[in-house]
């Protein structure tokens, strides 16, 4: 699992206009958090709302460094006209011109499930406006390669939602480790404890612990 989830990786400009009720409702609720982000300033956090990009990225990143995950997304979307790889154009490449690009012969055919899931509605992106995170998360782990964490950083990064504390994800962890103090890192149960606080700008909080980390 990366340390911090693939679109931060991204460049982006601040933006904390947007975000002026989140932060300081953090900095009221929690001392800790208004340490943090007085350290790291402005929230640059930004949806990212290319769906199945996003997804096939998130899959693709899974186990690798941000910068090797970086070059093997861009040999698969220089497939592509304009590099913009679609669910009907993935599910028609072959597995082995998927692994010329440098994915594995598993996430090669983990990005061909995901295409033929938005191809045959597993997945429906005009539904996400209206469907819960725990009905999103449903239908996202549904498909091969796609696990809990995946489908949160989705959640996060590609529809903005506010809400969402990923309590299995590795930067999460180490950050709170670090600055709440715990000997080791945290369990889940201690991270949404720490969290509670923070509700519903959950994923504002996470924004500033990974930058924290940096």
């Amino acid at each position: 699992m990366a340390l911090l989830p693939s679109k931060p990786r991204r460049s982006r400009r601040p933006h904390s206009g947007s975000y002026a009720r989140a932060i300081r409702h953090l900095a009221e609720a929690d001392p800790v958090m208004r340490r943090i982000i007085a350290r790291v300033g402005p929230c640059g956090l930004k949806p990212y709302p290319r769906y199945f990009v996003t997804l096939c990225d998130s899959i693709i990143s899974q186990q690798l460094s941000g910068r090797v995950a970086e070059i093997i997304f861009n040999r698969f979307a220089r497939f592509y006209p304009q590099r913009r790889p679609t669910p009907a154009l993935v599910a028609a490449t072959p597995v082995a011109r998927l692994r010329r690009a440098g994915l594995s012969g598993q996430k090669a055919r983990y990005l061909k499930e995901l295409a033929r899931g938005f191809a045959v509605g597993k997945i429906r992106p005009r539904r996400f406006m209206r469907q819960s995170n725990k009905d999103i998360i449903e239908s996202l782990t549904a498909i091969h390669g796609i696990g809990r964490w995946t489908a949160e950083m989705f959640l996060m990064f590609s529809l903005n939602r506010p809400d969402v504390l990923p309590v299995d994800d590795l930067g999460i962890q180490k950050a709170i480790q670090r600055w709440y103090g715990f000997r080791r890192l945290p369990a889940a149960t201690t991270m949404r404890k720490v969290g509670r606080p923070w509700h519903p700008y959950e994923t504002i909080a996470c924004w500033y612990l990974w930058r924290s980390l940096r």
